[in-house]
């Protein structure tokens, strides 16, 4: 039962075919047996979980059932769970136990979905790899030989995926943490457009980037977990009104006569050469499947990762001002309250958030916002005037997820701006607001999957799902089997 997919458990549980108990009981199982080797999971919620599988059994019983009643699903530690532990993988928030409810999370315990625990993440959303974490890295269950890494931030999400220790996981996408570690783990990763799920709740990153997604192990899960938690917040500013429509819908419907770009700027210097043939096979089936492949071109994308990692630390350094040792969370003392400030974060926080803070504080200061901060801002535009001009012409684009397959512990790139080269082609879909899904397409020699990227015109998901499943079924790669012996 573990390896069903988010739609055929839906199926088992309103056929009765097996209870949400006795599901919920098998993840609880496999998390207790593979977690330890895995560390996908910060905190497991057995008791909770077990209440809200029987609460699930009796609606389903009088026909009561919601549209996620009594299925397990894992929430990334980044979104607030009304007193359940949120650290955002930081020793900053180690403690933290939340006493009010995020938007997301609130959506899913109204559709009935059985939480299971909150997953691991790289800190604050900071990183490529799942290894900043304070509570460890996260091992990607495809490990063979060597203990890979399932990509981040959201690698604790994918790793408790694609290892079955759950039907589908939140995730948070900032530059890219939803869709990477999806490409590198094997499963299916959806970013929504910015402003479609509510940030309310969530663990600020980069407030203008930040977007809630899913991670689920087919294109149709992903449809009918966005379906769920998409929708106008009136608690967020930056919500949107825009009409939801029935993703499910979508899926399995023909694509013949769409139009799919390929933008020719993303062939770039050190992308893997299995990624480009799967990338030509890619398009070269969508072909096949009635859809018509053309050239673009997004002649400011190769601006886009120096835009982002302008943009995203300057609001970063903003948003954790706020973990100073008063108002909550960690603290260390000190002589005065200059030292308390110095002590908590110094220890507090990791590298490579403190790397990411120091960045913004910079291109924030007087004598370099205009120079860094402004110019950041303005090649935002341009990108996203980009990708307007390229959706005159076509319904979506096709590109690799990644220009790398996953990398093993102890050969991750040593320095950071070789590491921030992993969200190449991601970053642009957050730089504009974009829609965007990774599906997977296949394993190199490696036996390491490989994920191929769609990106739509805003609110667009539809299209996303509809040409995303015919890439899927396409394919016909099952990355479902058992991953760990």
């Amino acid at each position: 039962m573990y390896s069903l997919s988010l739609h055929q458990i839906r199926k088992g549980l309103l056929n009765k075919d097996f209870s949400s108990l006795e599901l919920t009981e098998l993840f609880l199982g496999r998390i207790e047996q593979y977690n330890k080797r895995l560390n996908a999971f910060i905190t497991v919620c057995s008791d909770h979980a077990l209440k809200s599988a029987k609460r699930s059994d009796a609606r389903i019983a009088k026909g009561e059932a919601r549209a996620l009643e009594g299925i397990p699903l894992a929430m990334k530690d980044l979104f607030l769970t009304k007193g359940v532990r949120t650290t955002a993988g930081s020793r900053m928030l180690d403690n933290f136990i939340p006493p009010y409810e995020s938007t997301v999370s609130d959506k899913l315990i109204d559709a009935g979905a059985v939480l299971l625990g909150k997953t691991n993440m790289d800190e604050f959303a900071m990183g490529s790899s799942n290894l900043t974490s304070y509570y460890g890295g996260v091992v990607n269950p495809w490990s063979r030989e060597k203990k890979l890494v399932p990509g981040g931030s959201s690698g604790g999400s994918a790793s408790a995926v694609a290892g079955h220790l759950c039907a589908a996981a939140t995730g948070s996408d900032t530059g890219g943490s939803v869709r990477q570690p999806a490409s590198f783990s094997g499963i299916v990763g959806l970013k929504p457009t910015y402003g479609r799920c509510s940030r309310y709740g969530m663990v600020a990153f980069a407030s203008s980037l930040d977007q809630a997604g899913t991670l689920t192990k087919t294109v149709r899960d992903a449809a009918i977990f966005l379906q769920t938690i998409a929708g106008y917040d009136e608690k967020d500013s930056t919500s949107s009104k825009e009409n939801v429509p029935d993703l499910e819908a979508f899926v399995g419907r023909s694509i013949k006569g769409l139009r799919i770009g390929i933008p020719r700027e993303y062939r770039v210097d050190g992308m893997s050469e299995e990624i480009l043939l799967f990338w030509e096979k890619g398009a070269e089936l969508l072909k096949n499947a009635g859809a018509e492949v053309m050239d673009v071109s997004l002649p400011y994308a190769k601006y886009a990762l120096p835009a982002y990692y302008i943009i995203a630390p300057a609001e970063a350094s903003s948003n954790l001002a706020r973990y100073d040792g008063v108002k909550y969370g960690f603290r260390i003392d000190g002589v005065s309250l200059n030292e308390v400030y110095k002590n908590t974060r110094g220890e507090g926080f990791g590298d490579e958030v403190k790397r990411r803070i120091l960045i913004g504080t910079y291109v924030l200061s007087a004598g370099y916002y205009d120079a860094y901060y402004m110019k950041a801002l303005k090649v935002q535009k341009l990108i996203r005037q980009d990708f307007a001009t390229a959706f005159q012409n076509v319904d979506v684009l096709l590109i690799p997820t990644t220009p790398n397959c996953a990398f093993a512990f102890g050969e991750e790139p040593m320095d950071p701006v070789t590491m921030y080269l992993n969200d190449i082609f991601t970053v642009p879909a957050n730089i504009a607001g974009l829609p965007a899904i990774s599906v997977p397409v296949g394993v190199d020699k490696q036996q390491r999957p490989l994920g191929l990227q769609l990106i739509a015109p805003a609110f667009r998901e539809d299209l996303l799902v509809q040409v995303g499943n015919a890439l899927e079924e396409a394919v016909d790669f099952h990355p479902l089997k058992e991953m760990m012996s």
